[in-house]
């Protein structure tokens, strides 16, 4: 096969020099024609300047220089059509009983594409003059005749047209793709036996599954004789994805080029305001109580910002290994796997017989019962997950649900016969109230923190609020002190209350001056109650109430301190039925010099 082709600088047209033309002369006439037909097509077009060095380097390559419609011989060539607009390509066998192969791979859709040999005279014109027919004349002989149709395909496998013998001519490949615009590949050579350019597949190219999970599916498959038979290098590529298995790796490839990720919209957080005890320094500010509740007002809540969406195609180069193991995949979700071999000196590949398999459904966790004013002690792993149930037996109004986080906040999503209620994240103690209606089942989920293992105590109940374990909180639960009331032995603290009468209790622990708030929170958890406590860290307890929820305010001195040292402070509220909430800790240092 040869490329008759001359490029010149600055001119409009395909020009041959004097040695090529005698050369020309002496063969048969289909070279010449299909170097006119060739020059016909860039009259119109003028050539652009180019790098002469870099031009010089890119010609010796056949896969990177190479007329439009001509393919050359043994280089894999990368094309582009138009929906319902053909292509042509054309090459030149030189001699008889030439064995030849085509191969053409469809990307993006099926294509339909044909190979002919083209019907041209034996000899030139002229009686042996050695002068050319006519222009006109030699293209009306080569377009009116359709030529020899030698095979025909529709579809989008890789398919070869591959014979032995084929006699000397002017070869067409014409392409068209029905459905969309779409990519493709061309290989043709007349050296088929020794160029090889594929790597080969074994006698069994079947990708094999030979282990299952719920995140992880095990792959396998035997190597292909073209690396340690023939020593060329070869590498293996995965691709994986949910909708179907791809027939070659330029398929895959022009999938994963179409997939866009995208970002949503963030959605702002709702506002959030705290009672007011100006007189007792109980002030929200910026830095304050939204800051410790983890909430802000008319700003953008990281939670809300949602994440850019993952890819369902992944394409993974492993090197030549011929088992690998797919990893975080979905649980109960069905996935195609292909595998390609890929000559990495010349960047093609050949598709295994891919395989499909579905993941492992999740274990399914017990449900926990709950029941009416119990408390329940739940534990979750870290970033785990637990399911609760509740079922009132009696006709009720509304149901009250407590949930106190020990440790780290957690997300609470509550449903009612399917219907969502409610989906937020806790971090300390809050109570929800939620409607009820006859014979309603309600589900609860519970998903634990990133940070490690969650620990709460969890309460349902359709009783009056006088009768709950849990005792009621304000909605500030930190401790106040006052620095001008700090003395070298002393220091005074207040806390809020609610209309329920309730006990307090306060204890104190000498702490290290360089102890820190991630440390406190490290340390202590919020649902280990004053028994947990010595008895010498304990300060007093006593009962509090106002029906005034503007007055439900108390303070307390805290006596017998030493001079300049730091001490943490805990407020325990304990419940009717010894169920206690600790208030927010308070680190407070005694003054050095009185």
């Amino acid at each position: 096969m040869t490329i008759i082709s001359g490029v010149r600088e600055g001119m409009e047209f395909w020009q041959l020099e004097a040695p090529s033309l005698e050369r020309m002369r002496q063969c048969k006439g289909w070279s010449l024609v299909l170097l006119m037909l060739l020059g016909l097509r860039s009259l119109a077009q003028k050539l652009p300047t180019r790098d002469e060095g870099l031009f010089q380097m890119q010609i010796r390559d056949k896969s990177l220089f190479h007329d439009s419609s001509v393919i050359p011989d043994g280089a894999e060539i990368s094309g582009y059509l138009f929906r319902d607009t053909p292509k042509r390509y054309y090459f030149v066998v030189e001699e008889d009983n030439t064995p030849l192969s085509v191969t053409v791979t469809p990307c993006d859709a099926p294509l339909e594409w044909k190979l002919t040999l083209q019907e041209l005279p034996e000899e030139s014109s002229g009686e042996g003059s050695g002068e050319p027919e006519p222009l006109d004349q030699q293209k009306q002989q080569v377009t009116v005749d359709e030529g020899t149709e030698l095979f025909t395909y529709k579809g989008n496998d890789v398919e070869s047209y591959v014979a032995t013998s084929t006699p000397s001519g002017l070869y067409q490949l014409e392409l068209l793709s029905t459905e969309k615009d779409s990519n493709f590949k061309v290989y043709t050579t007349t050296t088929p036996e020794s160029d090889q350019p594929y790597p080969e597949l074994p006698y069994d190219p079947r990708v094999d599954v030979t282990g299952l999970g719920r995140t992880t599916v095990t792959l396998a498959w035997k190597p292909t004789p073209t690396g340690f038979l023939m020593g060329q290098p070869v590498q293996y590529c995965v691709v994986i994805n949910k909708e179907h298995n791809f027939k070659s790796m330029c398929a895959a490839e022009a999938k994963i080029s179409a997939e866009d990720a995208f970002m949503l919209a963030p959605k702002p957080v709702r506002d959030f305001s705290p009672f007011d005890f100006v007189h007792f320094g109980f002030v929200p500010s910026e830095n304050g109580f939204g800051k410790d509740r983890g909430l802000t007002s008319n700003k953008i809540s990281r939670a809300h910002l949602a994440k850019p969406k993952i890819s369902d195609i992944q394409k993974l180069c492993i090197g030549n290994k011929n088992i690998y193991t797919v990893s975080d995949l979905k649980p109960d979700t069905q996935y195609y796997f292909d595998v390609f071999a890929v000559n990495s000196a010349t960047n093609t590949s050949t598709a295994y017989v891919g395989t499909f398999a579905r993941t492992k459904e999740e274990a399914r966790q017990k449900t926990l019962e709950l029941k009416d004013g119990k408390v329940s002690d739940v534990f979750i792993k870290r970033k785990g997950t637990k399911f609760l149930r509740f079922a009132p037996v009696s006709s009720h109004q509304r149901v009250t649900l407590f949930v106190h986080s020990c440790l780290d906040a957690v997300q609470v999503q509550v449903r009612r016969d399917g219907k969502l209620l409610l989906s937020q994240n806790v971090e300390g103690v809050r109570q929800f109230q939620l409607r009820g209606k006859p014979k309603a089942k309600y589900q609860i989920r519970l998903r634990g923190s990133r940070k490690g293992a969650s620990t709460l105590k969890v309460l349902t109940t359709t009783r009056p609020s006088s009768k709950q374990p849990f005792p009621s909180l304000p909605e500030d639960t930190r401790i106040k002190a006052f620095d001008k009331l700090r003395t070298c032995s002393s220091v005074t603290v207040a806390w809020l209350g609610t209309q329920d009468r309730n006990k307090y209790c306060i204890y104190r622990k000498e702490v290290a001056d360089n102890y820190g708030e991630e440390q406190r929170r490290r340390e202590q958890n919020q649902c280990a109650g004053p028994e947990t406590r010595r008895k010498s860290e304990k300060v007093l307890c006593k009962y509090f109430h106002s029906p005034n929820l503007q007055k439900a305010v108390t303070t307390e001195t805290i006596t017998g301190l030493e001079p300049g040292k730091t001490y943490l402070l805990d407020v325990y509220v304990v419940g009717h039925s010894g169920h206690s909430v600790r208030y927010q800790s308070k680190l407070v240092k005694t003054r050095k010099y009185c």
